[in-house]
């Protein structure tokens, strides 16, 4: 597999100092680059699906005119978050 770079990245000492103060034990500042960028990656896509899921919703809505009042959405999200708690100290 070719593998491909990353354009150089100049930045300003006391930001590198901060970067390496966090480094584990046997990471470099490339795979802590580079894992920085693979999570910003996929922060990046979960937004961006996010966000399509809530106007495909919105869209859906509007369509069907069904709307649900917020303090229902929250009581049943509240719900959903009492069970997993729960879940989890299992």
């Amino acid at each position: 597999m070719k593998t491909a770079s990353i354009p150089s990245l100049r930045v300003a000492p006391d930001l590198r100092q901060a970067a390496e103060s966090v480094l584990q034990e046997g990471e470099t500042i490339s795979s802590f680059v580079e894992q920085s960028l693979r999570a910003n990656i996929a922060r990046r896509r979960m937004q961006q699906e996010f966000i399509a899921r809530g106007i495909a919703s919105r869209d859906e809505a509007r369509q069907t005119g069904e709307y649900y009042p917020a303090e229902d959405v929250l009581l049943e999200l509240d719900g959903l978050l009492e069970q997993a708690r729960n879940k989890a100290v299992r």
